[in-house]
Formats: C-alpha cells, structure tokens, sequence
C-alpha cells in the first residue's frame, strides 16, 4: 500500500492542525492506520492508532485528549485531528499500515508515507 501523509504545516500553540493520510493500492480497510512521528534529534514515537474498522484505538500519554485518529474507509484516508498543539509537537508526522492485528503502541507497521512536517510555535 502506497501512504501520502499532508496537511502539516506551522501553528502557534494552542492551536489546532488536521493531517490526512491517503492510501492506495491495496484494500484500505485491511490495514490497520497509525501516525508516528519523530522530533529533530529523537528517534521515531508511536502517537496513535485505529484498527480497520476504525473500533479500536491506541494513543500515546502524550497526545491523550488533545489527538483525535480516524478513518474513512470509503475515501481510502486516515486523519489526525490534533488540538491545543504545543511545541513539544514538533515533529515530521508520519503515517503508517499494517495487516497484522493492533495490540497496543507500536513501532512495528510495513508500510510508511514520507512524512508531514508539523511546527508549533511557543
């Protein structure tokens, strides 16, 4: 499956950011959909996830309350709805798919986008 992350872009904090992932290839909703992101100088953190039918969710401490993650399987597209950003944010957010059945935060997806870049200004 082919992953085209967008919507980045730069913010002040406090505000709000949608990301879109849209897919291609492959049956959409046979993937489970994540957003992973990675801070300049950091290795890769796990942010959220939604399992195909878009029932089950994972997110990070870190983004609990503020990030929302969704799917609409008839669009092929996955969304990341962030709010009350902060600069801790900062990061290139990446999308990413996997086949095998969500358990919890993980690292571990075979297919990735290249990448959003999302800036939260203090």
């Amino acid at each position: 499956v082919q992953l085209q992350a967008s919507g980045g872009g730069l913010v002040q904090a406090g505000d709000s950011l949608r990301l879109s992932c849209q897919a291609s290839g492959r049956t959409f909703n046979s993937v489970n959909m994540a957003w992973i992101r990675q801070s300049p100088g950091k290795g890769r953190e796990f942010v959220t996830a939604i399992s195909t039918s878009g029932g089950r969710t994972y997110y990070a401490d870190s983004v609990k309350g503020r990030f929302t993650i969704s799917r609409d399987n008839a669009k092929n597209t996955a969304y990341l709805q962030m709010n009350s950003l902060k600069p801790e944010d900062t990061a290139i957010y990446y999308c990413a798919a996997r086949s095998a059945v969500l358990t919890g935060p993980s690292l571990w997806y075979d297919y990735w986008g290249k990448g959003t870049l999302v800036t939260v200004s203090s």
